[in-house]
């Protein structure tokens, strides 16, 4: 049986004093990969022969994967641009060990980096970056036009930060919370997040933060979209790369490697939700997640020793720790959270792998790593151990079909419609100085199709009620007409 093994692991984080002195994307890989070889011990660089990167989005190049191995000198058999969603680098890191099982590969190197708060402080402050030119054409574009219905795009529901809200007002009716109730469960998830990001070397924001001071809307933490405060949502705005070394363990034997410093892949699961939010069955729960999360728990006989649940809105992990029957006061991650260590894009979860591998090696044990992308759309876990596993890797880890056995009917989706309708969810947009933009309410019609329409600021009625702390708004009835420029709009 070949188990794959991670040898060695590196972060960085960038914070010049100006940001012409600020690294590129590249850099910070190149700099986390040699800083992964430092870590297993042995000179490793030169024996990669398959380089995956992970989806890069502050600052794009053409042809990224071969540009970072011009960087690390290397010239490996493979070198590939992964596709980009929030659960890539565990899908990367997954199937890079499978490919080693199959024995088309020997090492493997995933990184990642981003730098968006250099490129926004040079962006400000009038500075051009001595930089590698961009690419005139995105490698592996995020199509949200693909993704999204024009009645969502039309609306501006089209970014996560206001459509993870719609989960988060739909689960909290679902498990019977008021609202307040639900910001105070978000509030102290964060804090134990911001608890542990505060340890964390590598994190961006490295501080403890008080549920209160979460929950506070002041001018540095303003509404986003409700219920989210800006210290509920992730932060891209970071300089920070990662970078994993895996091989065969009998490879990293043969070569030397400390066995202490091995950590094992276990295997793992993925699964991927319709990929418009309006196709969805229901909104307070995930039959993929569900189904993922459920089959790698059935590779751990006991409860996971270490843990780290996404962390780019409170909905993820609450879901999921619902899904996995943890207890409220568990501790969600070995990393910080994208708000308090830092929402690198694509990259979180393979930062968080470092921290997994690292905390393995501290505490022996098992460990969960579960990412998630888009919008609750894409799915997948992975269990790493510091145990050498009795079983390897399945080959194939879809698990779309007990996801689609879970799911209910999908209610027809229309974009015209006047009369009565009941909230299914809903969410408020807001501008700068806290001020109302507008409501979004998903409807359902009274013979159970689904609309979407706006709640126009001027309606404070009908806002006021969206926004009550006592009691959720999800089930109410109003009245749908047709705006002066075609879209619906809904009032109680």
């Amino acid at each position: 049986m070949t188990n794959v093994v991670i040898v060695g692991v590196g972060e960085i984080k960038d914070r010049p004093p100006e940001p012409i002195l600020g690294l590129d994307p590249l850099d910070l890989m190149a700099a986390a990969a040699r800083n992964a070889e430092v870590d297993s011990g042995v000179a490793l660089l030169d024996r990669i022969d398959a380089v995956e990167v992970i989806h890069q989005i502050s600052w794009r190049y053409e042809d990224t994967a071969r540009k970072l191995c011009e960087r690390l000198g290397l010239a490996p058999a493979r070198a590939t641009y992964h596709a980009g969603g929030g659960e890539s680098p565990l899908r990367v890191l997954h199937d890079a060990a499978l490919r080693i099982i199959d024995g088309q590969s020997r090492i493997a190197l995933i990184c990642g980096g981003e730098a968006r708060s250099t490129i926004q402080k040079a962006r400000k402050a009038g500075v051009d970056l001595p930089w590698v030119a961009k690419a005139k054409v995105m490698e592996q574009p995020w199509r949200v036009e693909e993704m999204i219905s024009p009645m969502g795009r039309a609306h501006g529901i089209a970014q996560p930060t206001y459509i993870y809200p719609l989960f988060e007002n739909a689960t909290l009716q679902a498990w019977g919370m008021t609202p307040a109730e639900a910001q105070a469960e978000s509030a102290d998830l964060w804090s134990r997040y911001a608890a542990v990001a505060s340890i964390n070397p590598t994190a961006w924001l490295q501080r403890a933060v008080a549920p209160s001071e979460i929950t506070t809307v002041t001018p540095q933490n303003p509404l986003v979209a409700w219920p989210y405060p800006k210290l509920m949502v992730a932060n891209p705005t970071v300089n920070q790369g990662a970078a994993a070394i895996i091989m065969a363990e009998e490879t990293a034997r043969d070569l030397g490697v400390d066995p202490a410093r091995m950590i094992y892949l276990i295997g793992g699961a993925a699964s991927k939700e319709p990929e418009d939010y309006l196709d969805r069955d229901c909104y307070h729960t995930s039959p993929s997640q569900q189904a993922v999360l459920e089959a790698v728990g059935a590779l751990n006989e006991a409860p996971f020793d270490h843990l780290e649940l996404y962390s780019c809105f409170p909905c993820v992990p609450k879901m999921a720790r619902r899904t996995l029957g943890l207890s409220e006061d568990v501790v969600p991650t070995v990393t910080g959270g994208l708000t308090f260590f830092g929402g690198p894009f694509n990259d979180y979860m393979l930062h968080a792998t470092c921290s997994m591998t690292r905390q393995l090696r501290a505490q022996a044990g098992n460990g969960l790593l579960y990412g998630q992308g888009d919008f609750v759309t894409k799915h997948h876990a992975v269990v790493l151990s510091s145990y050498r596993p009795q079983m390897r890797p399945a080959m194939d880890y879809r698990v779309d079909s007990k996801a689609d056995a879970i799911r209910g009917a999908v209610p027809l989706v229309i974009d015209c419609y006047e009369g009565r309708a009941a909230i299914e969810s809903f969410t408020v947009l807001y501008g700068r100085d806290n001020a109302i933009d507008r409501g979004i309410v998903i409807l359902r019609t009274l013979d159970g199709r689904r609309t979407m329409a706006r709640v126009p600021p001027a309606d404070t009625h009908t806002i006021a009620r969206l926004t009550d702390m006592s009691r959720s708004p999800i089930g109410e009835n109003g009245t749908v007409t047709t705006g002066d420029d075609g879209l619906l709009e809904w009032r109680l």
